[in-house]
């Protein structure tokens, strides 16, 4: 997938862009799995400090095939979706509130802004000891670091409005609810769901973050024990599960970006061919 967007013009072109794109990951994942090989045999490292590919693929089957991997995956999962609904919603509709009230964002900015200059880790802590090391304070700990770029996003995507528009839906009498579906939340989407890539990526590191601080199950749990007893591969495999995990959420929402978005993409292709 491209993190920058390619200007698709033709269906053929766009065929091509994605295979050459294909191609080029995975050369450079073979590379760079070449290179671990490599590295290992040439320095003879130990593997507690730098296993080979080989010895980490053997660990994740193990893992695999005894349930454990998928049992801590699966919670953090959990974590991870839910902790990343309720900062979308809650960073929404504040978004949508201080971007409509200059009273609200005079009053509530200070704090908004003060709570992000505390670290995730710093505040982790806390969270686990006033809600338990359970699944609530996790989910807590995924929201706030989703909340602030989501909520950064919404209201510059509503203040994106064009003014013209916004007269054009009073002079036509349309409710609040009317200009909120036909004009705010279309022109607010693009920049909405820039947000909200950066906020599903964010939530992986703070279901980690909460296992790191209290937990007994989850991948930053493995990552942990894994540490304790120096089994680096194990270590490895819960990394490379968490990153998997990152871009399944990335592409997801990449998706539901396409598809929301596609009506923009027809009016940049008309554009091109006239």
């Amino acid at each position: 997938m491209n993190l920058i967007e390619i200007p698709k013009r033709f269906p053929f072109q766009r065929r091509i862009s994605r295979t050459q794109h294909a191609l080029t990951l995975a050369a450079s994942l073979a590379s760079a799995l070449l290179l671990w090989h490599f590295a290992t045999q040439l320095w003879e490292l130990p593997p507690f400090i730098l296993p080979s590919p080989g010895l980490v693929g053997h660990r994740f089957l193990q893992v695999l095939l005894d349930g454990s991997l998928l049992r801590h995956t699966a919670y953090t999962l959990l974590e991870v979706l839910c902790g990343l609904t309720l900062g979308v919603l809650t960073a929404t509709l504040l978004g949508y509130l201080l971007a409509k009230s200059h009273w609200f964002e005079r009053v509530l900015s200070p704090y908004i802004v003060a709570s992000q200059s505390i670290p995730i880790v710093a505040i982790a802590p806390l969270l686990v000891i006033w809600f338990g090391p359970g699944l609530f304070s996790k989910i807590l700990i995924c929201a706030l670091i989703v909340f602030f770029p989501v909520l950064v996003n919404t209201i510059v995507g509503l203040r994106s409005v064009p003014e013209e528009l916004s007269d054009l839906m009073r002079s036509l009498r349309a409710n609040r609810w009317q200009t909120i579906r036909y004009l705010e939340a279309p022109a607010a989407l693009p920049v909405f769901l820039g947000g909200l890539r950066i906020g599903a990526t964010l939530s992986v590191i703070g279901a980690v973050v909460g296992e790191f601080v209290g937990a007994d199950r989850g991948l930053g749990f493995l990552v942990n024990v894994a540490r304790g007893k120096y089994d680096t591969p194990l270590v490895f495999v819960a990394v490379f599960t968490l990153i998997v995990m990152a871009l399944l959420l990335y592409t997801s929402v990449f998706l539901i970006e396409r598809q929301l978005l596609n009506w923009q993409q027809r009016q940049e292709d008309s554009r091109s061919l006239s």
